[in-house]
């Protein structure tokens, strides 16, 4: 893998295409709910009803952050790790503790 392809050092990472693919596909339906919330917005639609759907969007992007993660740690931190680098578990660390918040 050519250097500036490295997901921690250089902040990229190259994808399978099917990782690929599926990331797009999820990113491509929660674009889709959000443009359907501004519409609903827009169309002065009741509050619980948005309500009901910025919250299916927050499910699917925590979905999203789960496979995201889980891809990171199974390629990025592991290689890092094997190769020594154990700075990338606080990377990890720190990471997580911003998705929690």
């Amino acid at each position: 893998m050519p250097e500036n392809k490295e997901c921690c050092c250089h902040k990229t990472k190259e994808r399978s295409q099917q990782e690929y693919k599926d990331l797009i596909h999820r990113l491509n339906r929660i674009e889709g709910q959000i443009r359907g919330i501004k519409g609903m917005v827009e169309k002065d639609a009741y509050c619980t009803d948005i309500l009901v759907q910025v919250s299916a969007v927050n499910a699917a992007l925590n979905s999203f952050n789960k496979v995201l993660l889980a891809n990171h740690i199974k390629t990025c931190v592991t290689r890092d790790i094997k190769d020594g680098k154990e700075e990338t578990v606080d990377e990890l660390v720190e990471t997580l503790q911003k998705l929690m918040r």
